[in-house]
């Protein structure tokens, strides 16, 4: 494992443990050669390797919207707030059975890099003080990439 592989495993580790959450993952856009595909590289509390295998484009499932739009996606209940026919368009949620979750853009020079995923499974729910607690301390935590003030719609 390379040293920034060790870097961000560990940072997801320790968030994962901190905060109590069931889930935690990083994705990434690839290269050119790859197609600019985004995939989820690191991942904390998985039930398999499913993720791994997820390749989306801009605006498709949960980092690929997060990536196009430079926003975070909240979904407080997923059986209240998706359609259960639309969950396909949203194969992070299926593979690791996420009821909770929130996904919040990494910027690096104005630009989003990459996406951090935090989620829970079973009762606890993602509201937006939790998220603005994850974000406070998430500042400065991925060394170049950084957090803007979120919104949500």
């Amino acid at each position: 494992m390379q040293q920034a592989d060790r870097y961000f495993q560990t940072k997801i580790d320790q968030i994962r443990e901190q905060f109590g959450y069931h889930y935690i993952s990083l994705a990434f856009a690839q290269s050119a050669a790859d197609s600019f595909g985004i995939t989820w590289q690191y991942a904390s509390g998985n039930l398999n390797d499913r993720y791994k295998r997820i390749i989306l484009q801009s605006g498709k499932g949960v980092a690929g919207v997060v990536f196009k739009t430079g926003k975070p996606m909240l979904v407080s209940r997923v059986k209240d707030e998706l359609q259960k026919e639309d969950l396909f368009n949203y194969p992070i949620i299926v593979a690791e059975r996420l009821d909770s979750l929130v996904a919040i853009p990494l910027f690096h020079m104005e630009r989003v890099t990459g996406v951090l995923l935090v989620g829970y499974r079973g009762k606890e729910t993602m509201t937006k003080q939790t998220i603005k607690d994850l974000c406070e301390f998430l500042d400065g935590q991925f060394g170049d990439f950084g957090i803007k003030e979120l919104t949500f719609n």
